[in-house]
């Protein structure tokens, strides 16, 4: 199946779906394993798979997911995917009323808290994890003069390289080659500020 790459959310009721504490924790899963089951899922959140389930389907309803081709002979499971490769969200959709702008901040703060306790987790392990992975994971900050025009190249440039290194490692993967391979989360927070 050929999916957009990564889907841009426009409209208030897509965007309230995803920010939903659960259902992110359920979409960020799925575009992590690909497909899974409610029972899988909810095995890995810790929530009774009835939830589960509810929370999956609104997000089908949304066109965020959708059903995916059974992976084992039980005809009784319900297999799940992402409907694309990810999804985009963008100020300048939510700027034209009060309320559609409220609640584009309220959804932003809810996925940069969840992206920083996935990063605190990461720390808290941190010894679990070879030496290898912790000199490779990367933790910088630049303090950039740039014009909001270079801001957003710099944006694009990066997502494209993101981009280059997701389909080599699926690409490796796919063939064969899963020795060493793990989940790895890239955030990139670009913004400006004034002193």
């Amino acid at each position: 199946m050929s999916r957009e790459q990564n889907r841009p959310i426009t409209d208030l009721g897509t965007l309230k779906a995803l920010a939903h504490p659960l259902r992110m924790r359920l979409y960020r899963l799925l575009c992590v394993s690909r497909t899974a089951t409610a029972s899988h899922l909810a095995d890995q959140v810790d929530e009774a798979v009835s939830l589960v389930s509810y929370h999956l389907r609104k997000l089908a309803e949304h066109g965020l997911i959708e059903e995916a081709e059974a992976q084992s002979g039980d005809g009784r499971e319900r297999w799940w995917q992402p409907s694309s490769e990810g999804v985009s969200i963008r100020d300048r959709d939510f700027r034209d009323a009060p309320e559609r702008a409220a609640a584009h901040l309220a959804a932003t703060r809810l996925f940069h808290e969840q992206r920083a306790d996935m990063y605190r987790r990461y720390l808290d392990e941190r010894p679990t994890w070879s030496a290898e992975w912790n000199e490779a994971a990367p933790d910088s900050e630049s303090l950039l003069r740039l014009t909001a025009g270079e801001l957003d190249e710099l944006r694009e440039e990066l997502l494209t390289l993101a981009r280059k290194y997701d389909e080599k490692g699926r690409a490796a993967e796919a063939a064969g080659d899963t020795e060493g391979r793990e989940n790895v989360a890239l955030h990139m927070y670009g913004f400006p500020f004034r002193v």
